[in-house]
Formats: structure tokens, sequence, C-alpha cells
């Protein structure tokens, strides 16, 4: 069977190349005799497999040396806990910009550890856009700021990140990691978990500076510990191999195909060719969400009525376009145009669309 194009939120699409040399792979790895995802993880074989994948990280992403890069199961999710566990100490408060769905799980979890102040909300406009840097009522020296960079659901991005001063900056970006080069005199910690860009889930990546970690608490579960972990360059407890090795394949395509600038490239390609779309079609496929902050990696659209949208999802389907329904807490149609994307992809989807409007316009 020929493979389909995933536009699915996450798990998502992985490159060919990367999933072939995972299955050529899989069973006997470098002639060891087994696989992998079977040996220790404190052997020389699975060490050197995390270490390039560590390595790689830095490098695409231009990890300063001050910066520590965390391999952590759990996903995303895990880290809306940890963080407020980490950081938010009795007495400080930490600030939650609310931009959808993500920001707000994130902060509901920072609100049940401590005292979690937001300093924008875009809820009265439906989370349709981000805020600008005068609308951030910030706390002063809060713990910290957290937000989410991209959000999935909602299909918007900050272009720019916020700048906070003295105050640390934390990013969930999970939906945008290895989208962008990242402005890390602004940015004290990312996080993204492994199953949009990276690699499947069951992970999350973790990049924090060395101040922030030094700020951690140690008096708390050791999991939830960011030094004990940075201090066993991410070998605490058994770390999710599999995980980590795929990620480390997809890093190694990144840099096989021209590493974030040709990611850059391939991105603004099929951004600007499915928006360019929507917005020649005279408003039958609209895009909620404002111009300025639309993301390139999560493209959201609503056709003139949800039938015609149940109708272009089924139809879509059989043609081989899979996971285009929109998120079920806002319905519509979504597409997640990831590193992994083909151009190609997103090329067989404009001109479905095209015939679609033509066909039921």
């Amino acid at each position: 069977m020929e493979r389909i194009f995933n536009f699915s939120a996450g798990p998502s699409t992985l490159p060919v190349e990367t999933l072939k040399e995972a299955s050529e792979k899989l069973v006997n790895y470098e002639n060891s005799g087994m696989s992998l995802i079977e040996m220790s993880h404190r052997g020389k074989l699975y060490d050197a497999v995390h270490t390039e994948t560590i390595a790689l990280a830095r490098e695409l992403l231009a990890v300063p040396d001050n910066y520590q890069v965390l391999l952590l199961q759990g996903g995303a999710t895990l880290q809306f806990g940890m963080v407020p566990m980490a950081f938010l100490q009795e007495g400080r408060t930490a600030d939650y910009i609310l931009t959808g769905s993500w920001s707000k799980k994130a902060y509901n979890d920072g609100k049940a550890v401590g005292t979690a102040n937001v300093p924008w909300d875009g809820k009265d406009e439906n989370y349709a856009r981000m805020p600008g840097q005068s609308e951030l009522n910030l706390t002063d020296n809060a713990a910290y700021v957290h937000i989410c960079s991209n959000e999935t659901i909602g299909g918007i991005q900050f272009k720019d990140f916020p700048d906070t001063g003295d105050v640390p900056l934390i990013a969930d970006m999970s939906s945008d990691i290895l989208s962008r080069p990242l402005p890390w005199d602004k940015i004290d910690m990312a996080y993204a978990g492994s199953q949009k860009n990276l690699a499947p889930s069951g992970m999350a990546m973790v990049i924090i500076s060395d101040a922030l970690l030094q700020k951690a608490r140690k008096d708390i579960p050791a999991y939830l510990r960011y030094d004990l972990h940075a201090d066993g360059n991410s070998l605490y407890n058994t770390p999710p191999s599999f995980v980590v090795w795929m990620t480390g394949l997809t890093l190694k395509w990144i840099k096989s195909i021209g590493g974030m600038a040709e990611v850059e490239r391939r991105r603004d390609e099929k951004a600007d060719m499915l928006y360019g779309m929507m917005e020649n079609s005279g408003g039958y496929y609209r895009n909620p969400v404002d111009t300025a902050t639309r993301s390139p990696m999560n493209v959201v659209w609503r056709l003139p009525s949800e039938d015609l949208e149940k109708k272009f999802i089924a139809e879509a389907q059989d043609q081989g376009l899979s996971g285009l329904k929109g998120h079920r807490s806002v319905g519509g149609c979504r597409a997640s145009i990831y590193n992994a994307m083909p151009v190609e992809g997103v090329k067989t989807l404009v001109d479905f669309m095209k015939a679609f409007m033509e066909k039921n316009g």
C-alpha cells in the first residue's frame, strides 16, 4: 500500500527516510544480534545514540554552551506540572500568558501548585491572535513567565518571543520546535513533546539554561528534579530509548537536507501555498485567525457550513489526505504541516481544495 499524506497534529508524520532506517535496523542493530530497544541504556551502542541525539539538537538549534539539553519521559504534559513544582516556590507568582488550549492546560497545573497570574488572556477574541508586548501586564519579579509559542489547536504562533526582562521565560514549543532559529537571549527554557516535529510520542526535549537550572527545587520527588536529569545526562532513569533513537534519526535527516535553513525554506513554501489558496478562494475557505500571528505549522480553516466540512474531510480521506478534521473543541478543518510533511503533500491538498470548491461552491 502506498503511503498517504498524514496531516494529523500528533502523533504526526515522520520522514520516510527515518522510518526506513529504523525498520532496517530494528531487529538487529549494528550486527549486535538484538534490537537497540532491547539493550541496556548503560551500554556503549545505546550511549552513542543518546550522545549523538543531544549533540545534533545542540548543533541544529544553536544551543549555547550554558544550556542543558534533556530528554525526559512524559511528553510536554508532564512538563506542565514539573515546571511549577521546580520553580514556583511558596510566596512567589508565575505568569501564564493564555493564548489557547495548551497554555490554559499549563496554567491549570501551575495554579494547582502555587500562585499563577494571567498577564493576558485571548478568550474574548476566541484565541484568534497572539498579544503584542505592550498588552502584557507582567508581574514584577515573577518566578517565571510561561507561554505556548505555537497553539496547535488554534493555529496561532508567537512570531517574536515576549521580552520578560530579568524574569525567566519558559516556552512550550511542542508544535514548532526545530521549525525556526531561537533567540536564546530571551528564552531560559524551551520544552517540546516529541510527537510532532521530532519522533513518536512519549518524550519531551527540554532545553534549559544553567542559571534557571540552579533555581530548581531539590526538595521534591526525584523524577521532578531537573538537576538530577542534567547531572545524569538524561540517564537518571531508563530513558525512552526508542523515542531517543527516532529523534536522533530525525535530527540527522534535518541535517542531511540542509539544516535549519532548508527547514525554514520548506516551511514557508508550504505555509504560503496553503494560506494563499485560502486567500484566493473568495471566502470559501476562511482562516479565522489574525494574519500577523497565524501558524506555519498548524493551519486551520472553516468552510461555508459544517455539512460541507464533513463532506470535505470524508472525501479528502478517500483521496489519501488524512487527519484534516479540526480538534473536537473547535471543529472545522486543520492541516498540520510539520517538517516531515513534504511539499508534494501540501500541493496535493491544495489541488483537492480547488477541485472540491469548484464542485461544491
